[in-house]
């Protein structure tokens, strides 16, 4: 019996994907995440279940693996409503992925091919210079890129997995935040500081470089979400 598929009434075309309830997740992860549903708003399960056509239980499901991803709460008699990120969630944050990303461009420093490197150097110079016209995409792209081709080289399935769980929070951190020039010409830096040291096959040098770029992530992210009363 071939699963049904999931409608939004915004949208002329069903989405076909393997479940209702990974629909409902991935659709409701980037409402969130891409800052549809604002931070402190309210989840609505019945008038989910009414805009896709579905019953309570896969959006009942679907709310569950949200709020494990920590991207919604339930508060007992009140309901379920998007997470407002706290001082000690960003922290938490990135106090993992500089845990993960430090062993991980290590391995990479010795691993990664000299032309994957170049590739990512000349794709993070490219966005830098998109974002100085004011397209902030092809930042995020690279930042994503240049992250998860860092952790992928491990060939750890345990650590990419440990990082992949924390990958939604990590990019609904990003679009809340400010994209101040000051933000995308620093991590850029960073950015290349790593490749560059990688290249070298400098593994010290990669491995310092990485964490100080989470750390200067979790100061900017602090202050760009205080500047726009975001982080609790």
């Amino acid at each position: 019996m071939a699963t049904p598929s999931v409608r939004s009434r915004s949208g002329p075309a069903p989405l076909v994907v393997e479940s209702i309830s990974e629909q409902l997740y991935t659709i409701l992860c980037e409402r969130i995440t891409t800052g549809v549903y604002a931070p402190g708003s309210r989840m609505d399960p019945q008038a989910i279940a009414k805009e896709f056509g579905v019953s309570r239980t896969p959006v009942r499901d679907t709310l569950v693996r949200l709020e494990h991803d920590r991207l919604v709460e339930t508060r007992p008699r009140s309901g379920t409503f998007v997470t407002r990120p706290s001082r000690q969630d960003v922290h938490e944050v990135c106090q993992l992925r500089k845990g993960l990303e430090w062993l991980a461009t290590g391995v990479a420093a010795r691993a990664m091919p000299l032309e994957q490197i170049t590739d990512l150097r000349e794709e993070a110079v490219a966005a830098l210079r998109a974002a100085e016209r004011g397209d902030y995409e092809p930042f995020f792209a690279s930042d994503t890129r240049i992250h998860r081709e860092i952790i992928t080289r491990t060939d750890n399935s345990r650590l990419i997995a440990a990082r992949e769980s924390v990958e939604p929070f990590v990019y609904w951190l990003r679009v809340l935040g400010a994209t101040g020039p000051h933000r995308l010409a620093g991590s850029t830096r960073r950015h290349l500081e790593i490749l560059d040291a990688m290249a070298a096959r400098d593994i010290e040098a990669a491995q310092e470089a990485a964490a100080l770029h989470l750390a200067e992530v979790e100061e900017w992210t602090l202050a760009d979400m205080a500047s726009h009363d975001i982080v609790t």
